[in-house]
């Protein structure tokens, strides 16, 4: 490997893993299960698995056929609207988390109806908190498959449609499996997201222990007071996180 390249590639690789290497170098081994056994993490982390889950679910629901639209189908504005669906990804979450208040907040454009007819009350709640990941990692998925649409052949579509199918039913049949592992690896980059999402869900949903307080949310919260708390809490996201990823890569995202 030419040296120029070498060396920029090494400092880049030890920048990224430094930090987590300070993380295990740092942490407080002895008092571990200790800070491990208290009722607050384990709600904050059942909370945060649950809630990265149900907002990787509702991305799959809605950003597939969302990335199949933008891939597959020709409208005025396109660009447009692919820059809306990306605009998240740049977005500070901060932002994200007040443009949600504006809009489902109880005086907001939409919240206050929902509020008004149906009694539904979306910020600082555990809803309010799937919806605030969502909105940050459904990007990542729609960006993911719209990709592998783009990459498959659409002949496979219109052959299974000039054979009867239904455009429903190509994309059913013969669609879903050729973009299977492009799902797969947006909806794990949509669950990462989610599952360390932190300043839209503290601006839309809040901090209430066991309700709304995820792992990122504890682990902010404990570094004010306890910082061997924060690292220890920091260690289980990072554990959870490598496990999941490297489960699901294996499964996935590896070419025969």
């Amino acid at each position: 490997m030419p040296l120029p390249l070498l060396l920029p590639g090494l400092l880049a690789l030890a920048f990224l893993l430094l930090p987590l290497v300070a993380l295990l170098v740092r942490a407080p081994w002895g008092s571990l299960p200790d800070q491990l056994s208290s009722t607050e993490v384990w709600q904050a982390l059942q909370l945060s698995l649950v809630s990265a889950t149900a907002a990787t679910a509702v991305s799959l629901v809605l950003g597939v056929p969302l990335a199949w639209l933008l891939a597959r189908t020709e409208f005025p504005g396109r660009g447009f609207v692919r820059a809306l669906v990306t605009l998240p990804l740049v977005l500070p979450p901060v932002v994200g988390g007040v443009a949600l208040l504006l809009a489902l907040g109880r005086n907001g454009v939409i919240g206050k109806w929902l509020d008004a007819w149906f009694g539904i009350t979306l910020p600082f709640t555990t809803t309010g908190v799937v919806i605030a990941e969502a909105f940050v990692a459904m990007p990542f998925l729609v960006i993911s498959v719209e990709g592998t649409l783009r990459a498959a052949d659409p002949r496979f579509e219109e052959a299974a449609t000039t054979l009867g199918a239904s455009r429903f039913t190509a994309f059913h049949r013969v669609t879903l499996p050729l973009i299977a592992p492009g799902i797969a690896a947006g909806a794990v980059l949509a669950w990462a997201r989610a599952l360390g999402e932190f300043g839209a869900t503290i601006t839309f949903a809040g901090n209430f222990p066991g309700r709304t307080q995820t792992m990122p949310l504890a682990v902010y919260l404990a570094l004010q007071n306890d910082p061997d708390a924060a690292i220890s809490l920091s260690l289980v996201l990072l554990a959870v996180s490598i496990a999941v990823l490297a489960g699901l890569r294996d499964r996935w995202m590896t070419t025969s």
